[in-house]
């Protein structure tokens, strides 16, 4: 469908690419990853023709259509509706539309045969069209993506640059280009429309590249991980976590071979030294030094996975209670955020707020904060030092500052050989910590603007979205500096991985109310989900009831029928556990072969293990539900019966 091939790209002389190649296919889901910087933006915008390659060429089938999100697409504005602007998607019905309504307002005038045949045919092309249709299609996307009924009518005009980049969203998924390209998706979007963006990408029929560094997004959606490292692309036949296996084996692998050829290398050159002198060693010394010319180098793996090692200052710890709200309300004007709630955070809370946009997750930081009016009461803790990240603290940095110098004014009273250390955790090393604040790109200024307020000696940070714009090895940073932080914090993240690592409790509002479940990330998406398919079966339960029909009375059973009605459960519970005994071992083999190096080492062959291993596991899931189902079946009979 669409062929790169040997492609070169220059940005003031340095490369970005050099004789890159990758060939996308019509279904392929291709998530495209790399550290900030090496390009893979501007590999998207090759692929669009909004860059043209220095050398190499890209090439596609003629009935391949693109359709691209950018960053660059924030800016746009239009006083039309937003159902309108995504309904653009449908240029030819668009037009078909207002064709018919030109015909109808001129048939309220000038009737005529001529007219009505046109109209006939305008109506025949509008159906086929499905133009019928499309205001409900377009709709059903922006509400999908988090839009409320109510806001569709209005202009695009109105809404900030995230929202107007979702409805931008929603215009190229109703277009249904054959490659959808996407770059940082879900930057702008809430939990509940990321996982309808990943619903619909899995049944999208085109092919499909995202930019995300959001690993459960990738792992959800995509088949192939294009990894942009040393001006290539190297292509990984599976998602995000498939990539982080294979990649860590053929960085093994190469790793090997490198110390390998690097001994082999010593001895040769030893071998040239000990020799050269001597004539009847003349003959072996020449073609040895001709061997290394002509040998190609293998290159020492470089090591991507910062190690952290981070130690929080305090000058003193806080009391045990850090922050109690009491009987808080607030509103603007008709929009309710809370209502009459009370929350309490204690010393040592790793908490995450979480919830769908328009919730008030950002209100209720700044009340947190002590920034936001209320209604009730706030009361801060003993001897609480507040540090608060936000995405808008990156445009109060210095732009004409120096790294270091940012840092230094920060009043922490580090020496500069401490800041470095501090720094140097970020990825800013030697000659980087004297760059200027203004030619960095937005994910170092994060990196800058997260290392001021973890330098603040806070021993509580308040954390709004601090992942927003960090490729994966900078988030990694930022993982493991809070799992070493000794303090309390509470963050409002979309992003479910950053969330699983780092918090001990899941905050979420609800019917103005906050709520809180006390455990991981991991641990409250299984008990929501279970509550949700509770809520689910037991609307689908009331809705099939049949409307004024009494209810039947239950049939008298003899303490017989009872007794055969628990025999058969019995058996059919025993049925159970030997297909799960058998299946278990059928999971242990499975276990086993994808050890072994025959199969861990072939991409093919561990992929197929790993397919076979995921369906047996969800066999023996689903058999591990019947047996729970079929035991309390019995336990219920038993006691009926006593």
């Amino acid at each position: 469908m669409l062929a790169i091939q040997n492609l070169s790209y220059y940005i003031g002389g340095r490369p970005l690419y050099e004789d890159a190649s990758l060939h996308i296919k019509p279904k392929d889901k291709i998530g495209l990853i790399g550290l900030n910087g090496t390009g893979k933006s501007t590999l998207l915008k090759l692929i669009n023709g909004d860059y043209t390659p220095d050398k190499g060429e890209i090439g596609k089938s003629n009935e391949c259509t693109i359709g691209f999100l950018n960053q660059d697409l924030l800016s746009y504005q239009s006083e039309d509706s937003i159902v309108s602007v995504a309904m653009q998607a449908f240029g030819e019905a668009v037009e078909t539309q207002r064709n018919l309504e030109k015909t109808l307002k001129k048939l309220e005038t000038e009737y005529s045969d001529e007219l009505v045949e046109k109209l006939t045919k305008l109506q025949e092309k509008f159906e086929r069209l499905e133009g019928y249709t499309m205001q409900a299609k377009a709709e059903e996307i922006l509400e999908g993506i988090g839009f409320n009924t109510e806001d569709l009518h209005r202009p695009l005009k109105e809404f900030s640059g995230g929202w107007r980049m979702r409805v931008m969203l929603a215009k190229l998924l109703l277009e249904k280009p054959s490659l959808l390209m996407l770059d940082e998706p879900t930057n702008h979007l809430d939990l509940p429309s990321i996982e309808w963006v990943e619903n619909y990408l899995r049944g999208y029929e085109g092919a499909v590249i995202v930019v995300s560094h959001d690993r459960q997004f990738l792992n959800n959606t995509i088949n192939k991980t294009v990894e942009v490292f040393n001006q290539q692309l190297t292509v990984y036949e599976g998602n995000y976590d498939f990539y982080l296996q294979e990649k860590e084996l053929r960085s093994e692998i190469q790793q090997n071979a490198f110390e390998n050829q690097q001994q082999k290398i010593k001895q040769t050159e030893r071998f040239i030294e000990k020799f050269r002198a001597k004539a009847t060693k003349a003959r072996q010394v020449q073609s040895r030094v001709k061997a290394l010319d002509r040998m190609d180098k293998i290159e020492e793996v470089v090591d991507t996975n910062a190690v952290v090692n981070f130690k929080f200052d305090f000058k003193q710890k806080s009391g045990r209670h850090v922050i109690q709200l009491e009987h808080v309300s607030k509103s603007y004007d008709k929009l309710n955020i809370l209502t009459d709630t009370t929350a309490h955070i204690e010393r040592g809370d790793k908490i995450a707020l979480i919830g769908a946009n328009g919730k008030g997750k950002s209100t209720l930081l700044r009340i947190i904060a002590g920034t936001e009016p209320i209604e009730g009461e706030r009361q801060e803790g003993h001897n609480v030092n507040m540090g608060f990240y936000a995405q808008h603290q990156l445009e109060d940095l210095n732009v004409n500052n120096e790294i270091l110098e940012e840092l230094k004014q920060a009043g922490s009273k580090k020496t500069e050989l401490e800041l470095r250390q501090v720094l140097g955790c970020f990825l800013f090393t030697g000659d980087d910590v004297f760059k200027k604040i203004k030619v960095l790109s937005g994910g170092e200024k994060s990196r800058v603007a997260l290392a001021k307020t973890l330098i603040s000696e806070a021993n509580f940070l308040l954390l709004d979205e601090p992942t927003n714009h960090l490729d994966f090895q900078s988030e990694n940073i930022l993982v493991q500096a809070l799992q070493q932080y000794q303090g309390t914090f509470i963050t409002v993240s979309h992003n479910r991985h950053f969330v699983s690592q780092v918090a001990n409790k899941i905050w979420y509002i609800e019917d103005h109310q906050i709520k809180e479940y006390p455990g991981t990330y991991d641990e409250y998406s299984l008990w929501r989900s279970k509550i949700d398919a509770e809520r689910k079966e037991s609307s689908t339960s009331e809705q099939s009831k049949p409307e004024k029909q009494e209810k039947p009375k239950p049939a008298q059973k003899t303490g017989n029928s009872n007794e055969k009605l628990l025999i058969n459960h019995q058996r059919e519970l025993s049925k159970i556990e030997e297909q799960i005994d058998a299946l278990e071992k059928e999971v242990a083999l499975a276990e086993k072969e994808m050890a072994d190096p025959a199969v861990f080492g072939n991409p093919d062959k561990l992929q197929e293990a790993n397919t076979r291993y995921e369906k047996l596991k969800a066999q023996l899931q689903a058999l591990n539900e019947q047996w729970e189902l079929k035991a309390e079946e019995i336990d219920e009979l038993e006691n009926s019966s006593n």
